[in-house]
């Protein structure tokens, strides 16, 4: 069993990173736990379940400060969930490593994508589908000192390509929220503070989806789950304080780096 001082701060700075990113802090949770000596499939099966912990401590939050799009995150939430749950049974029944190779390749062509795409979000004429979803919104930026207003786009396209990243999800443990974020600017047009935000509030609802098909084959340990779940509930805690005071174009960098850190990092240890 792992100590509880190692545990527990490892998970307040995955919680930080997860509520900062948007990501779900799988990113540092994973290698960190198999650096400690547990079995890939568990910590896979622990991080899973810290995500959910991570979006409780940091959705709620965006969503009083009126920053998250609640149909956004309803209308995707359920291509995700069906998504996570064939990505966990993927991850019981087959070897890891060459998806592991396969999802880095993915992460790092769509950082360059992202970084390509200029420094404001897309704008332009909402379509059809999405406007009878009604997939729009606004919200108080405190670092402007004004309200934005937005409209999202493509939501056609974004709901199968949600599901992708819900079997990612499932299938990696990391909430996928990397894809998930750029789902939401390159192809939904949504500014990145919203993105961000409405992600953290996705990736809860599919990690739910994934860890009940962990916890039923065994693997969540009920030790190493509490400590972890403290953890990023207090890292995801600092990390919403923070967001909500920083710049579209600091998050949008802060984002750039985590993908390309989690990209290098999956190719790294699928080799």
């Amino acid at each position: 069993m792992v100590p509880f001082h190692l545990l527990f701060p490892v998970a307040v700075l995955a919680g930080f990173v997860g509520a900062m990113s948007g990501m779900g802090g799988g990113i540092v949770l994973i290698p960190a736990l198999t650096l400690l000596g547990i079995d890939i499939k568990h910590a896979i099966a622990i991080s899973i379940l810290s995500v959910i912990a991570t979006s409780s401590g940091s959705a709620s939050a965006y969503v009083r400060d009126h920053i998250t799009n609640l149909k956004v995150g309803m209308f995707l939430e359920m291509f995700t969930i069906v998504g996570a749950l064939v990505g966990a049974r993927i991850t019981l029944a087959v070897s890891r490593g060459p998806l592991y190779i396969a999802f880095g390749v993915v992460l790092l062509s769509s950082w360059a994508a992202l970084l390509l795409a200029g420094k404001g979000w897309h704008t332009g004429e909402q379509d059809a589908v999405t406007r009878w979803l009604e997939l729009e919104g606004s919200y108080p930026d405190q670092a402007l000192g004004a309200v934005i207003e937005y409209k999202g786009r493509r939501a056609y396209f974004g709901a199968p390509m949600m599901f992708g990243a819900g079997i990612i999800a499932g299938l990696l443990g990391i909430g996928a929220g990397a894809l998930k974020v750029l789902i939401h600017d390159l192809v939904m047009g949504l500014p990145p503070k919203v993105s961000t935000t409405t992600s953290n509030l996705i990736i809860g609802v599919t990690a739910l989806a994934g860890t009940s098909v962990y916890l039923f084959a065994g693997l969540i340990n009920p030790g190493l789950a509490a400590p972890v779940i403290l953890g990023v509930v207090a890292g995801a805690f600092a990390g919403t304080r923070l967001l909500v005071r920083l710049s579209n174009q600091s998050v949008r960098y802060f984002f750039l780096f985590v993908l390309l850190i989690l990209g290098i990092e999956m190719i790294v240890r699928g080799l």
